[in-house]
């Protein structure tokens, strides 16, 4: 059926028109029964104006009525009438087409046969031809219908790409956020202490070829830091604010995320065990955070990590002293402290940041114990 309408669907409209006015014509030639030259011109005129009833179709159904009027004929008025309902949705005007051409079809011609035929006749020929012109109209109608639901099936369909659209953008951006911010918490981090630990060694080392080996390995770390910098902010230019991370550290890990921090420090104080995991996530990036700090801008300084309950509460203070050497020449992409206050907002927590007054540093992070 549809490869049937496709086809009937590549047939130009003119060639179609045609077909139609012929074969309207022919079945006026065949059922003549008027054949007055005014009968024959009218029937010529509603033939002839069955070409135009895309444009036209109202007068082109009131063209078609002195046709079925003064002669015994049928598929002009239907096609008149078939091409109005499909193109009309004044119900009102159908029915009264309908009424239109059943009187037009069922009273006698000329009007001085009505009293040999008898009204009980032309009443029953009434009838049949109110059902005659009615079946035209409903198909019109139903053809209209189904093409209102096709349309409205495209624009659902057309609605649903853009939401899937949208759902992937979202979704990628929340990954491009995930990404960023485990690069930076993880990766920068670990390369961030490789960068330490090779600037030491090159002042340490007595061997030249140390020496060297320690600055080549310095130098790739920091242009590495460099690079990941430039990567994480736009990865963040594109990301939302979804703070569900893989891997997911927990409090368990703190102690070891302090031994192997490459930096002299302590780690005090307990929390209850009824932490949430997004809150565990949360306390130990910011300790994550606040070491490679240390260690970037605070050579030399200890530090020490206090994890602590406060009612309703918990939280984590890291507190460093001042520098005892100069830092190294490090890069510094700011998006440290800006994703832990992010974490932190999103946990209807507070961070705070600054420099204490012998010097140091403190980084405090507040969040509520039920936070989820």
């Amino acid at each position: 059926m549809n490869r049937a309408r496709s086809l009937w669907e590549r047939v130009p409209m003119p060639v179609v028109d045609i077909v139609l006015v012929a074969v309207a014509a022919v079945d006026v030639w065949l059922n003549l029964w008027d054949d007055t030259p005014l009968a024959v011109a009218l029937a010529t005129l509603g033939c002839a104006a069955l070409a135009f009833r895309r444009r036209f179709p109202l007068g082109v159904f009131l063209l078609t009525l002195p046709v079925a009027l003064t002669q015994p004929v049928a598929l002009a008025l239907i096609m008149a009438l078939f091409t109005l309902a499909e193109r009309s949705r004044n119900r009102p005007l159908l029915a009264g087409c309908v009424a239109l051409s059943a009187i037009a079809s069922s009273t006698p011609w000329p009007l001085a046969r009505l009293s040999e035929i008898g009204r009980t006749m032309t009443l029953i020929d009434f009838v049949y031809c109110l059902a005659t012109a009615a079946a035209p109209v409903l198909f019109g109608q139903l053809l209209q219908a189904h093409r209102d639901l096709a349309r409205r099936l495209t624009e659902i369909e057309e609605a649903r790409e853009h939401e899937r659209a949208l759902h992937a953008q979202a979704v990628l951006a929340r990954e491009r956020t995930q990404l960023a911010r485990e690069m930076h918490d993880v990766v920068s981090h670990q390369v961030s202490l490789i960068a330490v630990q090779a600037g030491a060694l090159q002042v340490a080392a007595k061997d030249a070829e140390a020496k060297e080996a320690a600055r080549t390995i310095r130098s790739l770390s920091v242009t590495t830091l460099d690079e990941l910098r430039t990567m994480v902010t736009l990865l963040r230019a594109s990301g939302g604010s979804v703070t569900e991370l893989t891997p997911q550290p927990t409090l368990a890990d703190l102690h070891k995320l302090v031994e192997s921090s490459g930096t002299q420090a302590q780690l005090a104080g307990e929390l209850p065990p009824g932490v949430g995991s997004p809150a565990q996530r949360a306390l130990y990036r910011t300790v994550q955070e606040a070491l490679t700090n240390v260690r970037k801008h605070a050579p030399g300084a200890t530090a020490c990590v206090e994890l602590w309950q406060d009612g309703n509460d918990v939280g984590v203070t890291v507190t460093n002293t001042p520098p005892t050497r100069p830092s190294l020449s490090l890069p510094g992409s700011q998006q440290g402290l800006v994703g832990l206050r992010e974490r932190a907002d999103i946990l209807h927590g507070t961070l705070k940041a600054g420099p204490t007054t012998e010097g140091g540093y403190r980084l405090r992070l507040r969040i509520p114990l039920s936070a989820e």
